[in-house]
């Protein structure tokens, strides 16, 4: 049996292929054209793409620019006479923008849902409704050695489990080794290196999600009978 697998946000291709390569068919969505020029990428927006369109699981991984910690001291631009904090409120619109697109994603019509984002500033975390991850996982877990926590909102998917345990080997190496990615120099292309899932990452979603939702896709087919 085929799924339909939509990779929402990932213009990189590494989740898509590593759920092609097990023959289902699975599509990558973004605004931006995928990097190796595939013919299963779809430019364009991921919401209109869920209105007409049905898949069996949906992986996204929205922008996480505005919500993730590194962001929070964006919020406000000093103090006022009083000693109140000022708002940025171009950044507060983009922050809301931000979590009302990822409430959007988690509650759209695919059963199986994944959202990928690094830990939230606690205001993201309150505009969420204190929506809370499933699991945070590490790449060292899954044949990296390096450190990067990243967030899994599951939904009707199991946890991800470790492949690997190379925390050790990790810890021992220079830091700017272990956060290779928060270390990159500035560049055109550093935001997109920095978003790029992991291909340890990608192959065990692969790996350990089709068989599960394989199983649940039968399983509605047949009481459907």
């Amino acid at each position: 049996m085929k799924l339909r697998v939509l990779v929402g946000c990932e213009y990189s291709g590494v989740v898509r292929n590593a759920f092609r390569k097990f023959g289902h068919d699975a599509f990558s969505c973004d605004l931006l054209p995928s990097d190796d020029n595939s013919p299963y990428h779809i430019q364009g927006d991921v919401l209109e793409v869920l209105a007409r369109e049905d898949f069996d699981i949906g992986i996204f991984h929205p922008p996480c620019t505005y919500m993730c910690n590194s962001g929070v001291s964006w919020l406000y631009k000093g103090v006022d006479e009083n000693g109140n904090r000022i708002k940025n409120e171009p950044r507060w619109q983009k922050l809301r923008e931000s979590t009302e697109f990822f409430i959007r994603l988690w509650g759209c019509n695919i059963p199986h849902v994944a959202i990928e984002n690094p830990i939230m500033h606690g205001t993201a975390k309150a505009m969420l409704s204190g929506l809370e991850p499933s699991v945070i996982v590490q790449p060292w877990m899954f044949g990296h050695k390096e450190k990067k926590a990243t967030c899994l909102w599951l939904k009707n998917l199991p946890l991800l489990q470790p492949t690997t345990d190379l925390k050790e080997e990790t810890d021992a190496l220079p830091k700017k080794v272990q956060q290779r990615l928060h270390y990159l120099p500035p560049s055109k292309d550093r935001w997109k290196l920095r978003s790029t899932t992991y291909q340890g990452i990608a192959d065990a979603m692969a790996t350990q999600w089709i068989p599960f939702v394989s199983a649940q896709v039968e399983r509605r087919r047949a009481c459907s009978k």
